[in-house]
């Protein structure tokens, strides 16, 4: 269920985007404010995206431009120490506000592409907004505990088991240690000093809880075969060597805890609210591609696509 859909991929940029919005403008407004206001001070005027922070040419910069900025740039402030991040995009906008204005008296702002240009960054803003208001506040989370909830519900247990392995080259080694062990020898200590497996000897030959699927199948069939903690096996062959192996316990696997998992459930909603809007858009909606390699293109990733919703279909 915690898979995410080829449209969804598509959009995941914007989305993104448009969840790290609000932090970004709350950055701004945080890191204005002074760390500790002395308590002799009145209290410090709010700060509003309307709120001028610097002037250029007598044209002002507000909090809400600073905000837009670190949407645009978030990539780069994430490179950057969080105490240079305001300086950094207070001295982009005035350059923005310099080379706009000589832009300007140069005339580029006439041309045809300036209008084109600014048509595809309006609309933009617009599907930007449009996603934040109709869509991303759409992800409660009363949403996504009800779908952790139906995940729960719908959750099928596997039996795990929790494995140590000592890993060697040959039969004749494995069958050394193997009778070793049957005289008491220490399981972990051997790992230690004779398992070729650089994962798990320094760790005494821990594998961890492991379900049916994770192993190769020789490894799996003798670990899952031993009935009680403590049983080590006959030496088994696979394709990395020969194994021993030793059963630790056996359990019931869990559902993973909410805390563990609301990322990708979020992201889940998020997929499915933004596909059923956009398909409610599109209802009506003719859409022409004149050019024959992309309408081609866009079929065929559509097909790819469709055919594994198909087949979750079929199997349901």
């Amino acid at each position: 269920m915690l898979t995410l859909s080829t449209r969804f991929m598509r959009t995941i940029s914007l989305a993104a985007l448009l969840l790290a919005a609000p932090a970004a403008a709350t950055y701004a407004q945080d890191a204005a404010a002074p760390a500790e206001a002395p308590a002799a001070e009145a209290p410090a005027a709010t700060v509003t995206p309307e709120t001028v922070i610097a002037t250029v040419g007598g044209e002002p910069i507000t909090e809400g431009d600073l905000s837009f900025a670190a949407e645009d740039l978030s990539q780069d402030l994430a490179q950057m120490p969080p105490e240079q991040r305001r300086a950094f995009l207070l001295r982009v906008l005035i350059d923005m506000k310099v080379m706009a204005g000589a832009a300007k008296q140069a005339g580029m702002d006439q041309t045809p592409i300036f209008a084109q240009r600014l048509k595809y960054l309006e609309e933009r803003a617009l599907r930007r907004a449009y996603f934040a208001d109709a869509i991303a506040n759409q992800v409660t989370e009363e949403a996504v505990r009800a779908e952790y909830d139906t995940y729960v519900a719908q959750f099928q247990p596997q039996e795990e088991v929790h494995a140590r392995h000592i890993l060697v080259k040959t039969k004749e080694e494995a069958d050394a240690i193997k009778a070793e062990l049957d005289a008491g020898g220490d399981f972990e200590a051997i790992a230690k000093e004779k398992s070729i497996d650089p994962g798990s000897g320094a760790n005494g030959g821990d594998l961890g809880f492991f379900s049916k699927g994770m192993m190769v199948p020789e490894f799996e069939t003798a670990a899952f075969a031993l009935a009680n903690p403590g049983d080590v096996s006959a030496p088994v062959e696979s394709q990395f060597g020969w194994h021993i192996i030793k059963l630790e316990e056996k359990r019931e696997s869990q559902p993973p805890a909410f805390e563990q998992v609301a990322p990708q459930i979020q992201q889940q909603v998020l997929m499915r609210v933004f596909n059923e809007k956009v398909e409610q858009l599109m209802s009506g909606v003719t859409v022409d591609v004149t050019d024959p390699e992309l309408k081609a293109a866009m079929e065929a990733e559509d097909a790819a696509a469709a055919a594994p919703a198909e087949g979750e279909a079929a199997q349901q």
